[in-house]
């Protein structure tokens, strides 16, 4: 167990003056609450799928992107991320979903009149 040098230099002092030492449990945070999601997202014939990905916020959300037929990218314009996976290819990358709400992803690529039309969303549920 990982403890903080303060705890650490308060049961040194404590100790050494023959003083019992009672560690006290520090409240947990929102990052320790936190989980790791991790989602494959197929994009293929100008769709997404899942359309949908929901989280609890502050989780730390892996994507692995998958474009199986042409070029596609996976953009959150809110959480400033533009990935780009080629045909054929994958590519991942994680993001902490550290802000509430609904979110559009897309892809951004003009190689194909139907990319514009490849959208989801990001549904990231605040942490009761």
């Amino acid at each position: 167990m990982h403890r903080p040098a303060r705890v650490l230099a308060a049961g040194l002092l404590l100790g050494g003056l023959g003083l019992p030492f009672v560690e006290v449990a520090e409240p947990a945070s929102a990052q320790d609450a936190s989980q790791r999601r991790e989602f494959t997202i197929l994009a293929r014939d100008h769709r997404f799928s899942p359309e949908v990905i929901e989280v609890q916020q502050d989780d730390l959300v892996r994507v692995t992107l998958r474009a199986e037929d042409i070029p596609h990218s996976f953009t959150i314009d809110e959480y400033r991320i533009a990935k780009r996976a080629g045909a054929g290819q994958s590519v991942t990358f994680e993001f902490r979903a550290d802000t509430a709400g609904t979110f559009r992803f897309y892809c951004n690529l003009t190689t194909d009149d139907g990319c514009r039309d490849m959208q989801g969303r990001l549904v990231v549920h605040r942490r009761p």
